[in-house]
């Protein structure tokens, strides 16, 4: 084991240098929005899930599916994370994405999408403890990485089976795991159970992540006491304030910081997706950075309709 004498924790043998991390999001967690967090002090890089369906696809991977795995050398450790409900197709498709070099394969057992968690992947794998148990042993005895989980509290209140789960993980060889603290009923709704992160950091030896309702700094210290989990990880609060792995909350950040950080996501974005189309997908972006406190609502909506990205460069240096 590396003996990293600055390293927050440990995921096998990866060290992780902080305790703040970009949550893997869809359509978010993009190499552009995570390279800019882990500037800002985000300790690693989750990928947006990928289906382990489309990776062993016959040929060359799909272009969106190759964007979706890109990542630079700065945002290691890196993690790739795969959802599907068969154990077997989840090895293939790891030892597939291992030869990437990734530092870490993730199992997505947390999303609560219709048709993800209603074929039995995602937050849909917390009703099969036994199946969890069959692919973390397959991977974590087939795999050169280590091999992490993110669950939930279960598939609804009446099914919280979040301990038996983690345990199941660590007993079959995973590394971490990280607890979004909702059930899949509650989806994103309702209010993240704390609690429940620190019961499963007191029942495991190995790292415990949080996450859920983690929306200021005040938050991430809250958490961590309450808790005592070794990393916080940060979704929805991110967005519109990656300065928040800075331990900045909004307020405390100046319009030249807002602007200066809004141009260089958006340059990362139109190199990233070669050309205006990046200006596109950073429009919802650019929607949580725009604070109507220091903007007019016509110069926001002159920002969020510009088709080109001059444009929007010269709207934004005139704000």
């Amino acid at each position: 084991m590396s003996t990293n004498s600055s390293a927050s924790f440990f995921i096998g043998d990866v060290p992780v240098n902080g305790d703040l991390i970009l949550s893997p999001m869809d359509g978010f967690s993009d190499m552009p929005f995570r390279s800019l967090c882990r500037d800002l002090g985000s300790a690693m890089s989750y990928t947006e899930f990928v289906n382990a369906i489309n990776v062993l696809q016959k040929g060359d991977l799909h272009p969106n599916i190759k964007r979706k795995l890109a990542y630079l050398p700065a945002e290691r450790p890196v993690v790739y994370q795969l959802f599907d409900n068969d154990p077997e197709r989840l090895l293939e498709a790891a030892l597939r994405l291992q030869e990437r070099g990734p530092d870490i394969i993730d199992i997505n057992m947390g999303c609560s999408a219709r048709t993800v968690s209603g074929r039995g992947a995602g937050a849909g794998l917390m009703r099969t403890p036994l199946k969890i148990a069959r692919i973390f042993r397959k991977l974590s005895r087939a795999l050169e990485v280590p091999v992490t989980g993110k669950i939930r509290l279960g598939w609804d209140g009446g099914a919280r089976n979040y301990l038996l789960v983690a345990r199941i993980i660590e007993e079959n060889g995973g590394s971490l795991v990280a607890v979004h603290a909702r059930t899949k009923e509650q989806g994103y709704g309702g209010e993240a159970d704390w609690e429940a992160i620190a019961e499963v950091k007191q029942a495991l030896s190995i790292p415990v992540i949080g996450n859920g309702d983690v929306c200021s700094v005040a938050d991430i210290e809250r958490i961590k006491t309450q808790t005592g989990c070794d990393g916080v990880m940060i979704g929805r609060g991110a967005i519109g304030n990656p300065w928040i792995f800075s331990r900045l909350d909004r307020a405390q950040v100046s319009r030249e910081q807002v602007r200066a950080t809004m141009l260089s996501h958006l340059e990362r974005m139109l190199d990233f997706y070669e050309g205006d189309h990046g200006l596109v997908l950073f429009r919802k972006h650019a929607s949580r950075y725009l604070n109507e406190r220091w903007l007019t609502r016509e110069k926001r909506l002159q920002l969020l309709t510009a088709e080109r990205a001059d444009e929007f460069f010269a709207l934004l240096q005139a704000v």
